[in-house]
């Protein structure tokens, strides 16, 4: 019976042994697991609604940077991945969108894509500390922490550019302006632009604002302007609305020279939109999509060849945004296993030190406040296609 006993107690110590070796073995793949050589960027943005055009355009160039990016080794055997999840443009939707990408292992974020909804978020992003870089909400508080930094121009100097362009081209002294009262990008610019024309001697002979409770019916603002003898018509506004004022302005005989920012861009994508109503618009842009230089053009040619489009200015500053996390993730040596805070304290410190050859601007530079420092280009919409004038 001793015996029985002493050879089932061996079998049991046999079978625990085993155990023992299978869980090891276990652990120790679930450490090579954990290993994982993947850093997620994360986007939020309009995928739908009125600005989607913006947010689409943002989503195909990212995964186009980081598509190439992976395929051309830089990082070695790191590998990027991009997600983005659906804002709506929305303040109230934003945080919603950037949690549900913290809980899909984001390390870096790379949005908003518009402004009032990056300010909904940037006070978590700086309790996060995550490293965010944004490729169009150009809003000068988007920057007021230390964790954010813009690819495009921040609403101020788009404004400021936007009247020095129109003076110093001569291209009108008496001005209108039409803008958004209730939304931050367009009031921001608005404010400077403001400003400048008084500096440079442009007669700012209307100012009309609607909000986006009332954004269908621009008569007021048009008779305004047409009534006071604007020569141009500034639109700091989106695509959207820009489409009806243009359709509006000629229905009541009103054909002024009209000038936008960024937000214009996407206008011929507008789907149904007779196109011969923007012959002429003008609009200060980091991107032409017809520039001869050898990188946009191979850009244009790759992102039309996955995506069947003409990529806009919104596309190329994300292209240029993953690029420049990419280059700061190899030149501080960040590893995937770091967490998002210490990948935020070593991004802030490269992005300073990065001179960029983009395609938003040669020798981009960024200072320690986020603002970026690069050139805008004018651009004229000429039978359908944006035209660069400079």
């Amino acid at each position: 019976m001793k015996k029985v006993i002493k050879l089932l107690c061996l079998a049991l110590c046999v079978a625990m042994a085993a155990t023992c070796l299978v869980s090891c073995g276990d652990k120790k793949e679930s450490n090579e697991g954990s290993s994982d050589k993947t850093i997620v960027i994360g986007c939020t943005g309009p995928l739908t609604g009125d600005a989607a055009v913006y947010g689409i355009a943002v989503k195909n160039a990212g995964e186009l940077a980081v598509k190439d990016i992976n395929a051309s080794g830089l990082l070695g055997d790191i590998k990027l991945e991009f997600k983005m999840e659906d804002d709506v443009a929305d303040p109230e939707k934003a945080p919603a969108a950037y949690n549900k990408l913290k809980d899909e292992d984001m390390k870096i974020f790379a949005g908003t894509v518009t402004t009032g909804a990056c300010l909904a978020i940037t006070e978590t992003t700086k309790q996060d500390n995550i490293f965010q870089i944004t490729p169009s909400a150009s809003g000068a508080d988007v920057i007021k922490n230390d964790n954010c930094f813009q690819v495009c121009f921040t609403d101020p100097n788009q404004g400021i550019k936007s009247a020095d362009y129109i003076a110093d081209n001569k291209l009108a002294t008496k001005v209108a302006v039409i803008y958004d009262s209730s939304d931050a990008y367009s009031s921001g610019i608005f404010n400077t632009f403001k400003q400048e024309c008084s500096t440079k001697g442009l007669n700012l002979v209307s100012e009309k604002s609607f909000t986006k409770d009332n954004k269908t019916d621009f008569s007021a603002q048009i008779n305004d302007a047409k009534s006071k003898g604007a020569e141009l018509v500034f639109l700091p506004i989106y695509y959207s609305e820009a489409a009806q004022i243009l359709k509006q302005s000629k229905d009541a005989g009103f054909t002024p020279k009209f000038f936008g920012c960024d937000g214009l861009d996407g206008l011929l994508d507008i789907e149904n939109f007779d196109k011969s109503l923007a012959e002429g618009v003008m609009l200060l842009t980091p991107f032409a999509a017809d520039s001869k230089d050898e990188a946009t053009q191979k850009f244009v040619k790759d992102f039309k060849a996955a995506y069947t489009d003409t990529p806009n200015q919104f596309a190329a500053d994300m292209y240029d945004g993953v690029n420049v996390i990419a280059q700061c993730i190899k030149d501080g040596k960040v590893t995937a296993d770091m967490d998002i805070s210490k990948i935020c304290d070593i991004l802030k410190e490269q992005i300073t030190k990065v001179t960029y050859q983009g395609l938003t601007g040669a020798n981009m530079t960024w200072k320690a406040s986020g603002e970026v420092n690069k050139q805008p280009k004018a651009v004229e919409i000429q039978k359908g296609t944006y035209v660069s004038m400079d």
